[in-house]
């Protein structure tokens, strides 16, 4: 394979490089409002964007059939809100022995309570090509879900309480989820042949739009002047980080893979990334909100900026794998189904 191919099928990867590295080089230009304006770009157009992409490339009747799986969306939204902060508070146990600043811990705690983010999982399950429509339905209800339980789970857990704007925060996920997503179908009810006979490149738009998201998340961090961590604790945390990922990763995909699950191939790769990732667009707002006031709230915010271009960086990592898991796995069902009885 030659220079030219390679960088062509590994594109996405090399533009993750690329953007961190100038997100690092010059944080001021995706920063909260810096010259690219990420609160209206990203928190609007960006997320509207691919909403209204995936209203118009997925197939009516394929969202439909997605609303009624409960099966999975149940045990999507169990992991997400229930089964992952209830792990985290178990680990706390152990990891407050150690030398682990406490309000770092208390940073995992909120990270787990948070709900599916809108966007990373939504793409990166339409990269590796699994339920795209199970995706968009468990992120979109599972953040609406979110607005509601994320403050309730941060009062049991922490013992902090604020008003919560729902009402706002509500408005904002309709205007940027449902509603593109509604623009996208009406569309495509007007465009299928056009869109079944031209195929337009959707994944890589998705793909574009998530590099930007990835740039101006890795400009907040760099250039976040708060967070000020000794090397051995941020490598610790970073790692603890990661490893919850990749376990909870695993953990999601030998329940959703094990016999009499019910599960496609498809499906797995929704509830692997859907169970596991947590939004920083609705997290940093809240954490800002519930712990109003608080003089850690730097400390306690820096696990979830952490979290979040992880969370991107590890699934952008193994799309390949898991693509060419549920591509073998997708035949041999395939070629089960064809046997004689």
């Amino acid at each position: 394979m030659g220079l030219l191919a390679r960088i062509r099928k590994e594109w996405f990867i090399i533009g993750i490089v690329l953007v961190i590295l100038s997100a690092k080089v010059q944080p001021s230009f995706g920063v909260k409002g810096g010259p690219l304006k990420p609160e209206v770009t990203i928190a609007y157009i960006a997320v509207s964007l691919i909403f209204f992409n995936s209203g118009l490339s997925l197939k009516t009747e394929e969202l439909t059939s997605a609303l009624f799986h409960v099966r999975l969306h149940f045990f999507v939204q169990s992991f997400t809100l229930v089964f992952f902060p209830l792990a985290i508070w178990l680990l706390l146990r152990v990891l407050a022995l150690t030398a682990i600043d406490q309000w770092l811990l208390k940073g995992l705690q909120t990270v787990s309570c948070m709900p599916p983010p809108v966007s990373s999982a939504v793409i990166l399950t339409k990269a590796v090509g699994g339920n795209e429509a199970a995706a968009i339905f468990n992120s979109a209800f599972g953040s609406f879900l979110g607005i509601i339980v994320t403050p309730v789970l941060l009062l049991l857990f922490l013992g902090s309480s604020s008003s919560v704007p729902f009402s706002s925060i509500f408005s904002q996920l309709f205007m940027t989820v449902v509603v593109p997503l509604i623009l996208g179908q009406v569309c495509r009810s007007f465009l299928r042949e056009f869109l079944e006979r031209r195929k337009p490149p959707f994944s890589a738009v998705s793909s574009a739009v998530l590099l930007m998201i990835i740039y101006t998340t890795f400009c907040d961090t760099f250039s976040n002047p708060h967070i000020e961590l000794d090397p051995t604790s941020l490598l610790l945390i970073v790692f603890i980080i990661f490893s919850i990922q990749l376990s909870f990763m695993l953990l999601t995909f030998a329940f959703s893979t094990r016999s009499g699950s019910g599960f496609s191939p498809a499906d797995t790769v929704a509830v692997v990334f859907c169970s596991t990732h947590k939004s920083l667009t609705l997290g940093i707002p809240m954490l800002k909100i519930v712990f109003a006031g608080y003089e850690h709230l730097s400390l306690i915010s820096v696990p979830l900026l952490i979290y979040h271009p992880a969370q991107i960086l590890l699934g952008s990592v193994l799309v390949p794998t898991i693509r060419s898991w549920m591509t073998s796995r997708q035949k041999v069902v395939k070629l089960s189904t064809l046997q004689p009885v």
